[in-house]
């Protein structure tokens, strides 16, 4: 019987990162994360300043992503363990951006709760939530990648 999880000591590469543990965070870390980006994209709100900082944070994680998606996707890392510890490092870093991200997203959606564009504020709320999931995503990541790495 086929496991789900990639064997201790192995990073998986082709096909097989999308049915290994964490690897198969990569599409859903994409998706909610490129929903934060055009969210937030598509919103107009005086205080730009965190808003800039959601969009870097969004922006960076999603081109990183997709290029870490590709190097493992195409078996760049040669099952290397210097590999296991730089998804770590990186997922643990992202996971970090992202709360930020998220607080000061949801601290200025709390603040523009009574503007008179109602639709900007709904879209500031569904990228909140859209970030949070992403933050969630990053982080159980970075949980699962920690334990690859500590098993090789």
């Amino acid at each position: 019987m086929a496991s789900n999880t990639a064997t201790m000591g192995n990073l998986p590469s082709g096909i097989g990162i999308c049915t290994t543990i964490p690897d198969i965070f990569y599409v859903p870390e994409l998706i909610f994360g490129g929903l934060v980006w055009i969210l937030v994209a598509c919103t107009l709100v005086v205080p730009s300043n965190p808003q800039g900082w959601v969009m870097f944070v969004s922006v960076f994680c999603f081109i990183m992503t997709f290029i870490w998606l590709v190097v493992f996707a195409c078996g760049g890392h040669h099952n290397k363990g210097s590999w296991a510890a730089a998804d770590f490092a990186y997922h643990s870093i992202a996971a970090f951006f992202y709360l930020s991200a998220s607080v000061a997203l949801a601290k200025v959606t709390i603040e523009m709760k009574d503007n008179p564009n109602f639709q900007n504020y709904q879209l500031d709320i569904s990228a909140v939530v859209f970030s949070y999931v992403a933050t969630f995503l990053y982080f159980i990541h970075t949980i699962l990648s920690a334990i690859r790495w500590k098993s090789f």
